[in-house]
């Protein structure tokens, strides 16, 4: 187990998981550092009630993950690294720039473990965030839904180029503590929602749903794909839970799946965005657009007897939460985008 107070590395620290992870553990009583080069995080997630969290003058570095180096004076006397870092953004983005994206988050994945192993004398633990996209295609190509269990990673057989390059980055993560003895956690997490987020054209597709009912009609509500298909939509709270627990109890234990044995439809999400709209809204499904996998679920038994964790907050309360941190945002911003 890891000691009460620790020195902590987040990579990706100011977006939507690294923040509320961040601020989690800045509560918890750590001393905290953040990398990240604010491509899609922004300084103010790491504000609560108007001021910093961290020192942002001694404690925030803007730094490209992607060069090699860049953060091996950050580790000296860090305890815990975790690795949240990484180039992803909606469905549209992933499909549309599978090259670059495959080979930026290889690079940022690789740098940053290749940092730890030269570096970190001191880290006690490494805790790497990969995704339930990993998974092979063959388990998600249909709408019969069986729960994913983490012995089907392999044989690997990933849809998007983004699933491969976190599949690739867990690999890594494989041999770092196999080679070095530093104990290391992969968490899997599936489809995850809450604020702060991105809403704009890159956003995925709940915010991005969300974004298009507040601007209705300006905006049209459009759904890409049919909206049957399906995924394990889990809070970020939940998340920022499991990730904390993690460090505690998961070091050494493997790949652990964070996501709930649910699957929802797009088209259920759609409809209570609606909903919550309070609006008269037309539903467009677009189904000459790319839907992605067919439906997931997490068989998040493992991370249940491991980290004691189970998914708390109910779906319709954390949409009602995002819903309103966004028409609050987009108020206060004066833009949509």
């Amino acid at each position: 187990m890891i000691q009460k107070t620790s020195s902590i590395l987040v990579t990706g620290g100011a977006g939507m998981i690294g923040s509320n992870l961040v601020k989690r553990l800045v509560k918890e009583g750590h001393k905290v550092s953040v990398v990240d080069n604010l491509w899609r995080g922004k300084l103010d997630y790491l504000l609560e009630n108007d001021k910093p969290v961290i020192d942002f003058d001694t404690d925030f570095y803007n730094r490209d993950l992607s060069i090699a180096n860049s953060c091996d004076d950050l580790l000296e006397d860090i305890d815990i690294v975790y690795h949240l870092a990484d180039i992803v953004a909606g469905i549209d983005y992933v499909f549309s720039n599978q090259g670059s994206l495959f080979r930026q988050n290889n690079l940022i994945n690789s740098n940053v473990i290749s940092s730890v192993r030269n570096f970190g004398k001191k880290v006690k633990g490494f805790i790497y965030v990969g995704t339930a996209c990993s998974f092979p295609l063959t388990r998600q190509n249909s709408l019969d839904v069986v729960p994913l269990r983490e012995e089907e990673l392999y044989p690997a057989l990933p849809e998007s180029a983004y699933g491969w390059s976190k599949l690739m980055g867990q690999y890594e993560t494989d041999l770092l503590e196999s080679e070095t003895g530093i104990p290391c956690s992969v968490l899997m997490l599936h489809n995850v929602y809450g604020s702060p987020c991105d809403y704009g054209k890159r956003s995925q597709v709940i915010p991005a749903l969300i974004r298009k009912a507040i601007n209705f009609p300006k905006e049209d509500f459009i759904v890409w794909g049919s909206g049957e298909q399906g995924r394990a939509f889990i809070h970020v709270d939940d998340v920022v839970n499991a990730l904390c627990l993690t460090k505690d109890k998961g070091l050494g234990k493997g790949v652990i799946q964070i996501g709930p044995s649910v699957c929802t439809s797009i088209k259920e999400i759609a409809e209570t965005v609606v909903a919550i709209s309070g609006r008269d809204i037309n539903v467009v499904y677009d189904t000459t657009k790319p839907e992605g996998d067919k439906a997931r679920s997490a068989d998040y038994s493992k991370a249940q007897r491991i980290l004691g964790w189970e998914p708390l907050v109910d779906l319709r309360s954390g949409l009602e939460q995002q819903f309103n941190w966004i028409k609050n945002r987009i108020e206060i911003d004066g833009s949509d985008l």
